[in-house]
C-alpha cells in the first residue's frame, strides 16, 4: 500500500520543501547549462524526453539555456508506452520549435536479447537493459554531433536510487538533480507547462505496467518530506513522525533505499587510488 498525505494543511517540513525561490533557481540552471556547453566546447544537447515532468522541464530549462536549435530532444518509446506519454513529448518538442526525433526501441531490444539467449523471469533485469539502451542511443548522438547528454534525474529519485546505473543514470550534465521531486512540479508550473504533464504521476515504463506506486513505499510528496526532514532539515525519525505525521516504518524504509543505493551514486571502487 503506498502511503499518501491530505493535500488541506502543510507541516513545516513541507512549508520548507515549497519555499523555493523559483526565479532564482531558474536562472541559476539556465546559467549552468549555458555554461557547461562553453566548458566542454560542444555544439548544443541532446536529452531523452519521455513525456513526463523530469524529462519535459529539463527540456525547457534546456532551450530557455541555448535556444531551440541547439537542444536535441529524442523520444524513444516501447510498444507499451502510453500513447498520451508520447504525444506529450513530441508536443512539447513542437511547442518548442526543437528538432525532435523518435526511435522506438522494441527491435533494439529484441536484437540484444536474441544475442544474449537467455531470458530471466524478472521484468526489471529486461527493463534496465531497455534504460541502457536509450543511454547508447543519447550517446551516439552525442558523439556524433559534437553534443553533451542531459541527465533528467531529480534528488528524490537520485538518493533513493530509483535509477537505472548506467542507463538514465549516465549523463554528462544533471541540471535538475539537486531539486526534489514536489521542486521539480513546482518548477515546472513556473515554466508554464501542462497540468497534465507537471501533475503526472511517475512510471518509469520500463517493462508493462511499470510505475513508481507499485514499487516505492510511499509517493513523492512523502518521500520528498522524508529526505527533506531528515538530511537537509537534520530531523531524527521521530521528530519527522511527530512534524508530518509519516509513520516511522515507512520512513525508514526510505532511509534503507537511501542507504542501500548508494554504490550508484559513486565511482567505480578501486584497490587504491590512482590519481
Amino acid at each position: 500500500m503506498v502511503l499518501k498525505l491530505s493535500r488541506l494543511t502543510m507541516n513545516r517540513v513541507e512549508e520548507s520543501l515549497r519555499s523555493i525561490d523559483m526565479d532564482r533557481i531558474v536562472a541559476e540552471i539556465v546559467e549552468f547549462i549555458s555554461s557547461s556547453i562553453v566548458e566542454a566546447r560542444a555544439d548544443g544537447v541532446v536529452l531523452g524526453l519521455s513525456g513526463g515532468v523530469d524529462s519535459s522541464v529539463a527540456f525547457v530549462l534546456c532551450v530557455e539555456a541555448l535556444g531551440s536549435d541547439r537542444v536535441h530532444p529524442v523520444i524513444m518509446p516501447t510498444s507499451f508506452t502510453p500513447a498520451q506519454d508520447i504525444a506529450d513529448a513530441l508536443d512539447l518538442a513542437s511547442v518548442f520549435k526543437a528538432k525532435g526525433i523518435r526511435i522506438d526501441i522494441d527491435g533494439i531490444v529484441d536484437e540484444y536479447m536474441k544475442a544474449i539467449g537467455c531470458r530471466v523471469a524478472k521484468p526489471i533485469v529486461e527493463g534496465n537493459l531497455r534504460a541502457r539502451v536509450r543511454m547508447t542511443i543519447l550517446y551516439y548522438l552525442a558523439n556524433a554531433f559534437n553534443l553533451l547528454v542531459v541527465g533528467t534525474s531529480d534528488r528524490s529519485e537520485y538518493m533513493i536510487g530509483y535509477f537505472t546505473k548506467y542507463g538514465d543514470g549516465a549523463a554528462d550534465i544533471q541540471p535538475i538533480v539537486h531539486l526534489y521531486k514536489t521542486q521539480v512540479r513546482l518548477i515546472g508550473r513556473r515554466l508554464g507547462l501542462p497540468e497534465r504533464i507537471v501533475s503526472k504521476p511517475s512510471a518509469p515504463m520500463l517493462f508493462p505496467g511499470h510505475t513508481a506506486r507499485s514499487e516505492l513505499p510511499a509517493d513523492y510528496d512523502v518521500i520528498d518530506q522524508v529526505l527533506h526532514g531528515l538530511f537537509d532539515l537534520g530531523l531524527t525519525l521521530d521528530d519527522l513522525e511527530r512534524e508530518t505525521g509519516i509513520d516511522r516504518i515507512v520512513s525508514s524504509k526510505i532511509l534503507s533505499m537511501v542507504e542501500s543505493s548508494r554504490h550508484k551514486r559513486m565511482p567505480p571502487k578501486c584497490i587504491r587510488r590512482y590519481i
